[in-house]
């Protein structure tokens, strides 16, 4: 018996960087378009603080609020725009670890969308460290440049 086909998913790496916006909106129109879904993760750095259980658990906690926040506003600075259904989730780790172990457990993923920044100091330190090893990912990998307007990614996702 073939197993039925599971919904697409897109994810995305929030942060506060204004080229996170520009990828949520491609992830967003991208799984309006397919039917499927978004899964934006926000990855805090793994808290080093391990005398005290209670002030790291402490530490963990509003690390993870701080992220939630930091969600939130880039889903407000794209003011509505995102009707696809998005899962939100904060995880700590480095980055590229992170983004790897959860391509690994979540088949349902088929890309990997980064925002790029914009200026002369490269597209950022993720898609930097991303695109040096894109050829070990699974999946395919999408940089979306930061300057790229809406209508622009309406149409190209």
């Amino acid at each position: 018996m073939v197993a039925p086909p599971t919904r697409r998913t897109f994810l995305v790496v929030v942060d506060d960087t204004p080229e996170c916006a520009r990828a949520l909106l491609f992830a967003a129109r991208r799984a309006e378009r397919t039917g499927g879904q978004v899964l934006a993760i926000a990855i805090e750095p793994e808290q080093e603080f391990q005398h005290w259980l209670g002030v790291e658990n402490l530490m963990r906690e509003e690390a993870a609020e701080e992220a939630h926040r930091a969600m939130d506003r880039v889903f407000a600075r794209l003011g509505g725009e995102v009707d696809a259904e998005v899962e939100r989730r904060v995880f700590f780790g480095k980055r590229t670890d992170v983004i790897r172990n959860v391509i690994q457990d979540e088949p349902s993923i088929a890309q990997l969308i980064l925002g790029a920044a914009e200026g002369p100091d490269g597209p950022g330190p993720l898609v930097s460290a991303i695109g040096h090893q894109a050829g070990a990912y699974p999946i395919p990998i999408t940089i979306v440049p930061g300057s790229l307007p809406d209508d622009v990614i309406d149409a190209l996702a």
